[in-house]
């Protein structure tokens, strides 16, 4: 289970509030005699608490798939993290290294005799304020953890060592690896926690002080200072990408595998923040499909909503193929994948035709994040964003068009009906394919999802290739 922390501060004198930390918990039970203990599900009964549980599934994702993008950046490290470098009075990293023992006693410990897990927190995050203020001869200040992990357990009487050292540092910050490990007696020591904290060193006026740069030891430091560069590289795109305002992010990030489900997470949150709203202005409505449009925040967004007789999961499958939009939607002249990032998360390039004669067509790439429901009240999702890459350049041929964030909701009704609402978040790559629409002055809307419609229903009873499926599995289903 994944529990959400929440630590604020209040000023009682000025009625200040301020956020201290913002946490996510990973909980497990334990086991019993008669085995694995099945929980029981939370049920949501907001729409914010609905969207905080399926965007749960998400960090879990992200979480499952953290080791394996550390790993495919140092496989290019040379590329991507560069070499060791040596600076002109670094500090050698053997400097830094702490060692400290503490034992386990009864205060330490809950009703099950295991230690506090923030016991064992306050002791590493001891350790390694020592290992940084080694390097900095300062004051360091605790910024971020990364990874803490609880590996094993740990009980009264149990002798706890705990290790920390440097990994690298940067210009205003630097990474402390520590870990802790168990024993009792003469036992060999069990590896129960890991962890890397992120610290910097403030000056009188509250702003970051430099840092002196490190010197890693010549065999295990280079491993320690390059994976330290990674996990740097992932909190950069995850801060730039999730931790700063809509508003604030440029239209079209740019993709590669180290942020590839930083993007995703925030493909999806954005569409499920979208679909939470609940103040959409109806504008016109056509043989039951409707188009609404919201105003929020100098942006305009908008959304087409109808039912088809289709089930839901045959709709998800038909919908989320991209290259075959341009059976139903006029606006998709090409559509070809680029990279097929992952099972959920493929990167297409789509060309659309010029709105006014004369102009040259756009062209997109897009980001479509897929996912099942989470549980029987989660839609499906088809989420789509831009994204740029190196490998296609904006050319002489076509304006590059921008999405900010666009895409399917499906949810099931019945057992043969959905519900598909369409959103899209207007910009001015995509305004003017829809801005008569909303004026009232056409309903092409109409036409492109009745379209949409009828293709589903002519699909309904085939037999969908699904894009995740490898190319064996593909080649199966074809033959």
């Amino acid at each position: 289970m994944e529990v959400g922390i929440l630590v604020t501060c209040e000023d009682l004198y000025t009625d200040r509030q301020w956020k201290v930390c913002h946490a996510f918990a990973t909980f497990v039970a334990r086991r019993t005699e008669a085995g694995k203990v099945q929980l029981k599900q939370v049920i949501p009964r907001t729409q914010m608490e609905q969207m905080e549980y399926s965007l749960a599934a998400e960090r879990r994702r992200m979480r499952l798939i953290h080791a394996e993008i550390i790993t495919d950046l140092l496989s290019s490290s040379t590329a991507q993290l560069g070499e060791c470098q040596e600076y002109e009075g670094a500090v050698p990293a053997e400097r830094t290294r702490v060692e400290s023992v503490e034992l386990v006693l009864p205060p330490h410990a809950n009703h099950q005799v295991s230690t506090f897990g923030g016991q064992i927190m306050a002791w590493m995050e001891n350790v390694a304020t020592i290992a940084a203020s080694r390097l900095c001869n300062a004051h360091p200040t605790l910024r971020t953890i990364d990874m803490f992990h609880f590996r094993g357990p740990s009980h009264i009487g149990d002798r706890l060592v705990l290790k920390a050292i440097v990994n690298n540092s940067f210009k205003h910050s630097m990474e402390v690896g520590v870990c802790a490990e168990a024993y009792q007696g003469r036992e060999p020591q069990r590896h129960i926690n890991s962890a890397f904290m992120t610290f910097e060193v403030l000056d009188n006026e509250r702003k970051p002080r430099t840092l002196p740069r490190i010197r890693p030891e010549p065999v295990d430091g280079k491993r320690r200072y390059k994976e330290a560069i990674a996990r740097k590289k992932i909190r950069l795109d995850r801060k730039y990408i999730i931790s700063c305002k809509q508003t604030q992010v440029s239209l079209s990030v740019p993709w590669d595998p180290s942020n590839q489900m930083y993007l995703s997470y925030n493909n999806v949150s954005a569409l499920k923040l979208m679909d939470t709203r609940n103040n959409w202005v109806l504008t016109s409505e056509k043989n039951k499909v409707r188009l609404y449009t919201l105003e929020e925040n100098h942006m305009l967004c908008f959304k087409v909503e109808m039912y088809v007789s289709v089930p839901a999961e045959q709709s998800f499958h038909l919908l989320s193929d991209l290259t075959r939009r341009k059976e139903w939607d006029r606006h998709y002249e090409q559509c070809e994948v680029i990279i097929q990032a992952d099972e959920e998360d493929t990167l297409y390039r789509v060309v659309t035709p010029s709105v006014s004669k004369g102009d040259k067509g756009k062209d997109f790439i897009l980001l479509a994040s897929r996912r099942k429901p989470c549980d029987s009240r989660d839609p499906y999702l088809i989420a789509l964003r831009s994204v740029t890459l190196p490998t296609h350049p904006p050319s002489e041929d076509y304006t590059r068009g921008e999405v900010q964030c666009a895409g399917f909701t499906i949810r099931e009704e019945s057992g043969s009906v959905t519900k598909l609402t369409y959103y899209n978040q207007a910009t001015p790559g995509v305004l003017p394919y829809i801005s008569t629409d909303i004026a009232g002055l056409s309903s092409g809307f109409y036409c492109t999802f009745s379209a949409c419609s009828r293709f589903l229903e002519s699909s309904k009873d085939a037999r969908v290739v699904d894009p995740a499926a490898s190319k064996e599995e593909k080649s199966q289903q074809e033959e």
